[in-house]
């Protein structure tokens, strides 16, 4: 087992800082990198890959096998540190998904995003299904590629980075080590090949007349609406939390890094319950059947964080839980999650599955494009390319796209897609893009093999498009 003390984790995240930091300088000066919006942290994770034995490390190898540099930049200590960062940092970002939201009623997010939900579903799915068959009649056969390469697509593409990295070392204890290095190349493919495309199809929509907002009109103010401070909060709501937190003589920061905590430490008990519960039911004996051991923890840390704030709704002290402050936790981990993820990346094991690799990043991008082409506007009733755009872009490089690419199209909001499209989330988050399904469905391959998964999936991804086109289909030209 790898071993290293605090002083290098200390250091590792110095240096870690470091990148961040190198890394935004270097996009704000590269103007491709700016057009295509990739985030500091990839750019800065992208550089600790090049410094680290994989590039600069190699080269030095070239020369002299005996180069103090023959493992790059960076010490041992530091990779390790690193390698092990994802799988753990990956968990507070779930555990703060749903901290500090108002959470609607069940009723009322399926009244206003029911469409976007069906849409959402249909692309994951797909995403499974396209995968899996690849898997069984491609990859497996000709490539000699673990069947767990058929979920590849949905870790990568729908999870991105944050999940990419998270799942490492879930497939490596699989028997599937490179799938973590060929997951985290595909979420780098996703995110370009979705800001690219996606902003080329913005294009050609609008020249098609397929939006039907208008970016550049005058933005009229709605009622309780602050075009100036959209997000700030009541006065009676400052008050009221000053006065909870009066007394308690603890920083807010700190409070609700312990919110984070509790939701991380009840998902890690509804974990072993669930594990415990599989060992003295269909687990137990030597023929037993035990998938849920290999389940990593942050798809239970987000119940866990939903766990959270609906009792502390219940309890009044939801105004102790500060939306704001979550999302830096979040953004903080997510950051540490995707730098430290890149920069450990195995050059080595993509390049030796190359041909598998581009396989399944060419048929995903085709099926998310398809799907957005052809199903959008007969699944969602309204405003089909502003709701549906930004489903597509989620698809390809995590939310974050998404928003970006349909705020390019209706910045201000008239479609209601975005409404939609944040209140999907909270039905779709839990099952797949990195919810229980994305963590479970590698053990489930591996334990019942890909063609029971295949039929599995085919039957979700038939059920929610029969739904769909039952529900809401039409008839379009497109």
């Amino acid at each position: 087992m790898d071993k290293f003390n605090l002083q290098d984790a200390f250091f590792a995240f110095i240096i870690l800082a470091l990148l961040v930091l190198i890394g935004r300088a270097i996009r704000q000066r590269i103007g491709l990198f700016r057009s295509l919006y990739l985030p500091s942290s990839i750019v800065a994770g992208g550089l600790g890959l090049l410094l680290g034995p994989e590039v600069f490390g190699a080269i030095a190898r070239l020369f002299d096998p005996q180069s103090p540099f023959a493992d790059g930049l960076f010490p041992e200590t530091v990779r390790t540190v690193w390698s092990q960062s994802p799988g753990i940092f990956i968990n507070v970002v779930f555990a703060s998904l749903f901290l500090g939201h108002a959470i609607p009623s069940p009723k009322s997010i399926w009244r206003k995003a029911a469409p976007q939900v069906v849409f959402g579903q249909t692309i994951a799915w797909g995403q499974y299904v396209v995968g899996l068959l690849l898997a069984v009649c491609i990859l497996t056969p000709i490539f000699n590629l673990s069947p767990i390469a058929g979920a590849l697509i949905e870790i990568g593409f729908e999870g991105g980075h944050g999940t990419a990295g998270g799942m490492k070392q879930t497939l490596t204890e699989l028997g599937f080590a490179e799938g973590g290095d060929l997951a985290l190349g595909m979420a780098t493919v996703g995110i370009i090949s979705g800001i690219v495309l996606g902003t080329l199809i913005a294009d050609w929509g609008r020249r098609k007349g397929y939006v039907q907002v208008d970016p550049e009109e005058t933005f009229l103010q709605q009622p309780g609406r602050d075009s100036k401070h959209p997000g700030r909060e009541s006065p009676e709501t400052v008050a009221a939390r000053e006065a909870l937190l009066h007394d308690l003589l603890i920083d807010p920061l700190s409070l609700n890094l312990g919110f984070v905590g509790v939701s991380i430490l009840i998902g890690w008990v509804l974990l072993q319950g669930l594990i415990l519960f599989e060992a003295i039911t269909w687990g137990s004996g030597e023929n037993g059947v035990r998938v849920i051991e290999a389940v990593p923890l942050f798809p239970m840390a987000l119940l866990g964080g939903l766990i959270v704030q609906v009792v502390a709704v219940r309890l009044r002290l939801d105004l102790l839980i500060i939306r704001p402050l979550m999302e830096r936790i979040a953004g903080v981990a997510l950051d540490i999650t995707i730098i430290a993820a890149i920069a450990t990346i195995s050059l080595q094991g993509i390049g030796s599955n190359f041909i598998p690799f581009l396989i399944l990043s060419v048929a995903g991008i085709a099926w998310n494009v398809s799907a957005f082409l052809f199903l959008a506007p007969r699944l969602l009733p309204t405003y089909w390319f502003e709701r549906g755009i930004g489903d597509m872009g989620q698809s390809m490089g995590v939310t974050s796209t998404g928003i970006l690419l349909l705020r390019s199209i209706d910045p201000h909001d008239r479609s209601g897609a975005f409404e939609s499209f944040a209140y999907k989330q909270l039905l779709f988050e839990p099952i797949v893009g990195g919810g229980l399904f994305t963590g479970t469905a590698p053990s489930l391959i591996a334990k019942f093999g890909p063609i029971p998964i295949l039929l599995l999936t085919s039957a979700i991804l038939a059920g929610w498009l029969i739904f769909g086109f039952i529900a809401f289909g039409r008839k379009v030209k497109v």
